[in-house]
């Protein structure tokens, strides 16, 4: 089993928007085989708390107006570590100093990387 098509619809366009407001070190990584309820976990670093912000708010408005709801947002206040549950794609935001703590890449090694279109890599467009 593999991510579904709107799945890897839906993190493209999170992608997109995070790498607009100038994310790091965009991944997405196909969790289908790994967990029964996301798809896809997408991963993107900020590089301050503002910023994390601003990837955050971006995400959430482009993702609204393709119609996604969010079932839940955890830890945006703080602007270290946003979690954005979308049902089939989990989006995490993660300031740079906790994104290399966390290596949550790591944890989830043996989960496919999904190939972002180079729109949606952020940073200079290459996959990290």
């Amino acid at each position: 089993m593999t991510a579904s098509e709107r799945a890897v619809e839906v993190a493209f366009a999170a992608a997109r928007a995070a790498s607009a407001r100038k994310a790091a070190e965009i991944i997405a990584l196909d969790v289908s085989e790994r967990l029964v309820l996301s798809d896809v976990f997408l991963i993107a670093s900020g590089t301050n708390e503002r910023q994390v912000g601003a990837i955050v708010e971006a995400v959430e408005e482009s993702l609204h107006g393709l119609g996604v709801t969010e079932v839940r947002r955890e830890g945006v206040r703080e602007g270290r570590w946003a979690l954005l549950d979308f049902g089939e794609v989990v989006v995490h935001v993660q300031h740079a100093e906790d994104r290399v703590y966390y290596a949550l890449e790591r944890l989830w090694a043996d989960c496919p990387v999904l190939e972002l279109p180079a729109d949606a890599r952020g940073g200079d467009g290459e996959r990290p």
